[in-house]
């Protein structure tokens, strides 16, 4: 048995654990595809707004699963260095332009013409369903930390160890529920159900809190 029922219980857990953001400043940033489902259990539980931060792997090409840079829709990067000095450079740099368009279509896709909510001066929460290497995390706080938010705050339901070490030098605060030594080797270990996300499903998440838009 995993440590959580789903990604809904995991969300329901980690905003009793942020109970202090309740009805504060703060605003939910979710990571698509399953961290916008618990992420929209923290927005619920806090009454805060949700909204998103698009992150896209480049994985290995002779392990597509294994990310070895990430990249946003304004081509902010962040690599693994030496494994991105392994491969093809010319690869390397066609592929981050791929999935920088394709966080672009995924951003205009998810969120319609709603714009981006200001993070300036804001306390910014990040929720992920999981970490397994933190670069996806990393990623997103690098392009996250560019707009100048007040505070920046982390919350995850499980993660490896040495990724939550990693990740304490780049925010404020942390929030795990499970910082286990023994990483179970993926996230969806710690569930007992973890379907895929469809987009469907990330923008009918994100449709929910326009009533919070302001």
């Amino acid at each position: 048995m995993g440590v959580f029922a789903d990604r809904q219980e995991a969300g329901k857990l980690l905003a009793k654990k942020l109970a202090e953001y309740r009805g504060t400043d703060a605003v939910i940033i979710a990571l698509p595809r399953g961290g916008v489902v618990t992420g929209a259990e923290v927005a619920r539980a806090l009454h805060l707004p949700l909204d998103i931060a698009v992150v896209r792997k480049i994985g290995h090409p002779q392990n597509p699963e294994y990310a070895i840079c990430v990249t946003d829709e304004k081509g902010i990067s962040i690599c693994n260095e030496a494994e991105a000095r392994a491969v093809d450079q010319d690869w390397l740099k066609e592929e981050i332009e791929r999935q920088r368009k394709e966080a672009e279509r995924r951003i205009a896709a998810y969120r319609g013409k709603e714009k981006r909510r200001e993070l300036g001066g804001k306390t910014v929460i990040v929720v992920d369903d999981g970490i397994a290497t933190g670069l996806t995390m990393r990623g997103a706080l690098l392009a996250i930390r560019k707009e100048h938010p007040k505070k920046l705050v982390v919350a995850v339901p499980a993660a490896p160890y040495d990724a939550e070490l990693a990740l304490r030098e780049e925010v404020d605060s942390i929030v795990i529920l499970e910082d286990t030594r023994h990483y179970l080797g993926a996230v969806g270990a710690y569930y007992d159900d973890f379907p895929q996300v469809s987009d469907e499903e990330v923008i009918d998440l994100l449709k929910e809190d326009t009533l919070k838009k302001t």
